[in-house]
């Protein structure tokens, strides 16, 4: 096998590579998409070709239009001809992170019900099996929500006030607070490597970073004014996002995610949000009824696979 990153003379291939099996994938219309925008690149897009030339493998990662390496694996996939697609999905991947320096981690996005589809369930595992061997073996399920204006505008409970909080130290310290005790897989990762400490600098300087505004966040309190929590409105490269919502451990327990969460998807419908996206782990049972009752509707299932520390220390 002859393993690469793309050319521009390789595009017409790229572009005309298609997959069967039912699990997302970036079809050409996406890949011109993302190009333009600098999201999909030659060099971020590798393929494995055959003794005769053919391509029989490619991988397609994702990153910032901003940035110099890619962040995340959006697509996999190898011909059906191919008698071992876990020993070529794996080489390819294995010169495509020395290549960039750095693993970045691979997404597949799925139906919701996936593991019941046996076609599904075949294609992940492959696929799961190339990414373990290339080190990618950290695994967390997530699922993906949507609300839409037809699905209503939660109204405040009154149980809560939400005041602007411009500090960032402030803010700083409240991300702290609230990882304590969390149920999301990656916040309880970093907590365990790197202390609170870190894991807050690294969620703030993430939302600080994202498309969203910083004068959207808010702070939570109780009537009384007693702090409860925080509420970051955020954004993706393709719209709004629930984006960071957090209550402090000692007031969990009064259902007060609900109305972190409303104000969320207020404070974006009130700028003329037409759709907005969030995401929860498989495990964070309570996040995802809170979903449920807000009016979001699970869309896609998702796994995502990643190296088993992680990429900052302590400071």
């Amino acid at each position: 096998m002859n393993t690469r990153s793309a050319t521009a003379a390789d595009l017409d291939r790229v572009l005309a590579w298609t997959v069967e099996a039912p699990v997302s994938w970036v079809d050409a219309d996406m890949y011109r998409s993302e190009a333009a925008e600098r999201r999909h690149r030659p060099e971020w897009t590798w393929i494995a070709e055959d003794d005769a030339g053919r391509v029989v493998a490619r991988a397609v990662w994702w990153g910032r239009n901003d940035s110099d390496l890619p962040a995340v694996l959006d697509c996999l996939s190898v011909a059906e001809s191919v008698a071992d697609p876990v020993a070529v999905a794996a080489d390819l991947l294995d010169t495509a992170h020395a290549a960039f320096g750095t693993l970045p981690m691979y997404q597949i996005k799925l139906a919701t019900r996936w593991a019941d589809d046996p076609r599904t369930a075949a294609a992940v595992l492959w696929r799961r099996e190339a990414a373990y061997a290339a080190g990618l073996t950290h695994e967390v399920q997530r699922l993906q929500y949507e609300w839409r204006p037809a699905d209503g505008v939660p109204t405040s409970s009154g149980r809560l006030v939400f005041s602007p909080e411009p500090d960032n130290a402030v803010m700083l310290d409240v991300f702290r607070r609230v990882a304590a005790g969390s149920l999301d897989a990656e916040t309880r990762r970093n907590l365990a490597a790197v202390g609170a400490e870190s894991t807050a600098r690294k969620e703030l300087a993430f939302y600080l970073d994202a498309p969203g505004d910083r004068s959207w966040w808010r702070l939570a309190y109780t009537p009384d004014g007693q702090l409860a929590g925080l509420a970051i409105p955020s954004a993706t490269p393709y719209g709004p996002n629930v984006g960071y919502l957090g209550v402090l451990p000692e007031l969990r327990g009064n259902g007060y995610v609900g109305d972190i969460l409303a104000e969320v998807t207020r404070s974006h419908a009130e700028r003329g949000a037409t759709r907005i996206t969030a995401t929860t782990d498989l495990g964070n049972a309570p996040m995802a009824a809170a979903f449920g009752r807000a009016g979001y509707r699970n869309t896609e299932a998702r796994i995502v696979l990643s190296v088993p520390t992680v990429p900052y220390a302590d400071q």
